[in-house]
């Protein structure tokens, strides 16, 4: 029972013919749209309890992001979504900021040349955001993750015809970036954001389909064709599950190939020996697993939310001019012990282009060594929420760690 003196750290909406939603928002906007989404997503007759709705809720396809969705007896795989397994990965160093060089653009050049990033296909010729010859390293995670590919592709052969050994240790585009930081006491993490790519993207699409074939007499009668989903049992349910397993550790290991490289294209900039371990965390905020919750066993699924079981090490990045938080997670059981996974977005990448320039990109990321072209201001800092309004509506949900500041970032 809360003690009656103790501030309510969350709302509850209540919907005609809907599980209720609670929702971390205290002091941070939400927009119409995205509450309609919540109230579609809690009409669903399988939803456990409530939604759980993080502070960097926003609009998402089907499901909203920021949100924690837990289920009995289905899935929704456009919940889930196509970047399966997105997620952050972070590692502590022993330098400190007085072992970096004057000049970080040397640094940002040599994880840009370690490191595939971006998209640019054209006809003849491979995407620069993929492997031309994957390295050892490269291969030998390939060799690791091959048995279970092989597995997904008994039930979809055609997903065999996706980038998925050229993506693996690669970053992708979009909100993706890797970043030098510097935490309270000056001391170097290297921190990144990326998830299972192409071959995550198919398998995603692959099974949205089929939960929406699958459902093609019921589906009008849904609040949004995307929230199809597989009920347990049904002919697609394990072959889903099966997959978006394997998706996750992919994208697990992609961001543990990326972190690899980064740190060898820094040894080959700053001579000082150091490590790169001492404390580390990788975690996915695009994800379902099976957990327990009020004593009974659900399908939890993530959709842009970190796990914050007590104790449990989490990554809520800001904006790429803003700060990043490692945290600790406080177990709150009305959260499903969640988290939120950013800042979230207040804005479309269309409408950031619209309304900001250039010049508004370089004064947002002053002092940071990072692109400052009109190809990235769809990730200028004022497209997102405000990370302290984030995190302080979520002090109930996590406590910090370490505060990071960003001196080198490297996008899409």
């Amino acid at each position: 029972m809360m003690n009656s003196n103790q501030p309510i750290d969350h709302d509850t909406v209540h919907a005609e013919a809907a599980a209720p939603i609670k929702l971390w928002t205290h002091g941070v906007p939400v927009e119409d749209d995205a509450r309609q989404q919540l109230i579609n997503t809690a009409r669903m007759p399988f939803i456990y309890k409530h939604l759980a709705v993080m502070p960097d809720v926003h609009l998402g396809k089907g499901a909203t992001i920021g949100s924690v969705i837990p289920t009995r007896g289905a899935i929704i795989p456009a919940a889930v979504g196509v970047d399966i397994g997105c997620g952050m990965m972070a590692v502590r160093t022993t330098l400190c900021a007085a072992d970096l060089p004057d000049q970080l653009h040397g640094l940002r050049s040599a994880i840009e040349q370690a490191v595939p990033h971006g998209r640019d296909i054209s006809r003849g010729s491979r995407d620069r955001g993929s492997w031309g010859r994957p390295p050892a390293l490269v291969d030998d995670c390939w060799k690791a993750l091959l048995p279970g590919f092989k597995r997904v592709l008994d039930k979809a052969p055609h997903l065999e015809k996706t980038n998925h050994h050229v993506h693996l240790g690669t970053l992708g585009t979009g909100n993706h970036f890797i970043e030098v930081c510097l935490d309270e006491a000056e001391r170097v993490w290297f921190m990144l954001h990326s998830g299972s790519r192409g071959v995550g993207n198919a398998i995603g699409r692959h099974y949205i389909a089929l939960a929406q074939a699958d459902m093609r007499g019921h589906i009008a009668n849904l609040p949004d064709r995307d929230l199809a989903y597989l009920a347990e049992g049904s002919p697609h349910f394990d072959d889903y599950v099966a997959a978006v397993g394997w998706a996750q550790e992919y994208a697990r290991s992609n961001r543990e190939v990326m972190m690899r490289h980064v740190v060898a294209a820094t040894r080959a900039v700053i001579a000082k020996p150091f490590e790169a371990d001492v404390e580390a965390v990788n975690c996915h905020h695009n994800y379902v697993q099976k957990e327990v919750h009020f004593g009974h066993e659900v399908l939890v699924t993530r959709k842009g939310a970190v796990s914050a079981q007590k104790g449990e090490l989490g990554i809520i990045p800001g904006s790429m001019g803003a700060r990043s938080y490692i945290v600790r997670g406080k177990g709150n059981p009305d959260s499903f012990c969640s988290c939120s996974h950013g800042a979230g977005r207040t804005m479309s990448r269309n409408e950031a282009k619209r309304r900001f320039t250039v010049d508004d990109q370089i004064k947002a990321t002053a002092g940071i060594e990072c692109r400052k072209d009109k190809d990235v201001i769809d990730e200028i800092p004022m497209a997102y929420k405000d990370i302290d309004a984030v995190m302080a509506a979520q002090s109930s949900l996590v406590e910090v760690a370490h505060t990071l500041r960003q001196v080198v970032c490297v996008k899409g």
